[in-house]
């Protein structure tokens, strides 16, 4: 059997980043599991993603089931939680619709730690079978398997809170993202035409529609989408336009109030 020495050096070899976290966490897997060690970290170096190897992903207080199809949520989207959260403390009760659901990651984590009432809403049939998987049991969710352009239906003008992490990759960053991303995350959930703002142009105006006066947007973007993605929200009508970085400073997201 590989030890972790051993399996950190392949996977270094092999350009995997934090080889020496990789080769502990999946050995551990494999002996809680009952799985072969070797294959899994042979699996890793040929760059399949730690999460799909594992079968989960942390985010925040839930382990969210993931693998192929549905977008592995990372650790800046949790920013947008504490946004959502923030947005509906002072309210009685809330409703948050998450556009882009994908594994659930914004719109499950909401649900468990303000228990405001989530709609989910997911395009991709692949992304929504493990979202319903992560849904399973949980209170206060509702799931939509349609575009995002038509659901949920019902609820103009009724919305405290939209939240979404869209996708927002440029076309021309294809070649540049590292392999467990090119190869592993599913297209749709990533790449968004030449300037990556694509889906976000329809995210805005969905989200005018669907908010109640005061309600709050929240859109997570890519770091060179601090000024454009705000701007789209200014000619959309939004006031108290704000964009927020993430923990390394990077421009990450950006909130707006719908005009009362």
């Amino acid at each position: 059997m590989t030890t972790a020495r051993t399996a950190t050096a392949l996977l270094a070899e092999a350009g995997v980043p934090n080889p020496a976290h990789d080769a502990r966490a999946l050995i551990r897997h494999a002996e809680g599991a009952c799985l072969d060690a070797d294959v899994l970290i042979a699996e890793r170096a040929r760059r399949v993603p730690l999460q799909h190897l594992l079968g989960s992903a942390g985010f925040r207080y839930l382990d969210l089931a993931v693998g192929p199809g549905v977008f592995i949520p990372r650790p800046e989207t949790e920013l947008l939680v504490d946004a959502v959260l923030d947005a509906i403390r002072p309210l009685d009760s809330a409703v948050v619709v998450d556009l882009c659901a994908g594994s659930g990651a914004i719109g499950l984590s909401v649900a468990h730690e303000a228990g405001a009432q989530v709609h989910l809403v997911e395009n991709s049939p692949e992304a929504f079978a493990w979202l319903r998987r992560n849904a399973e049991g949980r209170d206060h969710v509702h799931l939509h398997l349609c575009d995002l352009t038509v659901g949920p239906v019902g609820f103009d003008a009724a919305v405290d809170v939209v939240v979404s992490n869209p996708p927002y990759v440029p076309d021309s960053d294809r070649w540049r993202v590292e392999p467990e991303v090119r190869d592993h995350d599913p297209a749709q959930a990533l790449w968004a035409g030449p300037d990556g703002l694509d889906v976000i142009r329809a995210v805005v105006p969905r989200a005018s529609s669907l908010l109640r006066p005061g309600g709050t947007l929240v859109v997570e973007h890519a770091d060179e989408q601090g000024q454009s993605v705000p701007e789209l929200f200014r000619r959309a009508g939004f006031v108290r336009v704000t964009d927020h970085p993430d923990l390394a400073g990077r421009p990450r997201y950006t909130t707006g109030r719908q005009p009362w």
